[in-house]
């Protein structure tokens, strides 16, 4: 799942990157309000960590803006300012969530999965379709019930599949899910292909009850065998 930090403090900007990368996040960042005013709006993201007090601009504009467009779910406002008001802003705003500096990256990490869980997964820890399941909080896969070895490129890859079955998944929209926001900006998808393949071998080797079906010129599919 993508993440995006918007926080001006390079320090905690990078703590809080590398703290999400552990627990299996694909974690983009935003150090004023302009690029993150850009990022949001032309990428997807699954949470944004969003600071009130930023370089050209303040988060909770940023918000109202989100608000606007219906994209403010998932948002957990950070800020160093423990104002009552800002908080009351911030969650008619629509945030999910508001946590004030100083604070632990552990409380920080368990927020993002409590507003995932609730938000994206309806407060379920796991995903599942027919005999594939996936254990979301320790990035585990089971096929039946025997566990099944993933990288974390092909985990993040299905598990996007798993989150949208019998859906069409183009290749940008799957690419900027697992690799990033600059994923636009390259010149083939030949690395999707490799995990595709991969994941497709796994699945049929333990005799998964789904694949993954090629829309030619446009994207995938997760269907029933």
């Amino acid at each position: 799942m993508k993440i995006l930090v918007v926080e001006d403090e390079q320090g905690l900007r990078e703590a809080i990157r590398a703290s999400l990368k552990k627990e299996g996040f694909l974690v983009e960042t935003a150090e004023d309000f302009h690029v993150a005013s850009e990022k949001v709006f032309v990428y997807a993201y699954d949470c944004i960590l969003l600071d009130i007090m930023l370089p050209h601009g303040s988060g909770l504009d940023l918000l109202e803006e989100l608000q606007q467009a219906g994209k403010s779910e998932n948002v957990i406002v950070i800020s160093a300012k423990n104002s009552v008001e800002d908080k009351v802003r911030g969650l008619a705003l629509g945030a999910d969530d508001y946590l004030t500096k100083p604070f632990h990256l552990a409380e920080l990490n368990a927020r993002v999965k409590a507003v995932l869980r609730r938000n994206t997964l309806g407060g379920k820890e796991e995903v599942a379709w027919a005999n594939v399941r996936m254990d979301l909080d320790n990035r585990l896969v089971f096929i039946g019930d025997r566990p099944t070895d993933l990288n974390r490129k092909e985990f993040d890859t299905l598990q996007y599949f798993l989150l949208n079955p019998n859906r069409l998944v183009t290749r940008t929209a799957l690419a900027e899910y697992v690799w990033g926001d600059h994923i636009d900006q390259s010149d083939n998808f030949d690395f999707i292909y490799s995990q595709i393949k991969n994941i497709r071998r796994k699945l049929k080797q333990g005799a998964a009850a789904v694949r993954i079906q090629t829309v030619y010129g446009v994207g995938y599919k997760l269907i029933h065998r």
